[in-house]
């Protein structure tokens, strides 16, 4: 008899790591202490199940691998969905964790002056190439996007975009490098993300782990 292949769990390093690992606990899966070692620089772990593994890598990247089957399944926030809309993703379970919006901020003095507000062209920072454009376009402003990987807030104050656009939540950030936030483009929540052709092809391991998401989200809501 052949032992199937460890599903591979992709887990985004940062602001949502921390609120989904409970959630993880919940539905049975445990990381090894090593995934809680923050000298250690291994990227894979080991679980309390020999048939799960962990992966941590960015934000972005855990779309990546899931959509082209490296990993099995994973939890992202839907502004990464959103941005790539890979056909091969599933987010079957909004987990109702890592909240924030994904929105446009400006200088407070371009906004009190009201010089932006009458651009039909626009320089954008942001690390959301596509959801700026598609955005911008339905203001009717043509957004030239520089795509920034960090530090957005600085690109207005150094002349290198009138706006930014990124991930928002208590603005504090914003506050603190004279922006502003001027619109909202989208909410954000953490997603079971899951890989479409795996859930096929292992339905019965997935297809529980789905099961097992779902009902931890329907309890989150229901408290």
């Amino acid at each position: 008899m052949t032992t199937a292949a460890p599903l591979v769990f992709a887990l985004p390093k940062g602001r949502i790591l921390e609120e989904a690992l409970p959630l993880l606990e919940k539905a049975g899966i445990v990381p090894e202490a090593d995934f809680f070692n923050k000298a250690s620089r291994a990227l894979s772990f080991a679980t309390n199940r020999p048939d799960v593994k962990l992966i941590r890598v960015r934000a972005f990247d855990v779309a990546t691998f899931v959509a082209h089957g490296a990993a099995h399944a994973g939890v992202v926030g839907s502004d990464v969905i959103d941005e790539f809309d890979y056909a091969d993703l599933y987010a079957p379970v909004d987990l109702n964790i890592g909240h924030c919006r994904l929105s446009v901020a400006e200088p407070v003095t371009m906004v009190e002056s009201g010089a932006n507000a009458r651009e039909s062209h626009a320089r954008v920072a942001t690390k959301y190439p596509n959801l700026t454009r598609r955005h911008f376009e339905k203001l009717g402003v043509q957004a030239e996007v520089v795509k920034l990987n960090g530090a957005m807030e600085l690109a207005p104050s150094l002349g290198l975009a009138s706006r930014i656009v990124d991930l928002v939540s208590t603005g504090r950030t914003l506050k603190e490098n004279g922006l502003v936030e001027t619109s909202q483009i989208l909410p954000v929540s953490a997603r079971l993300i899951v890989n479409r052709a795996a859930l096929k092809t292992d339905s019965a391991r997935l297809g529980a782990l789905v099961d097992a998401f779902r009902a931890l989200a329907t309890e989150r809501q229901a408290a």
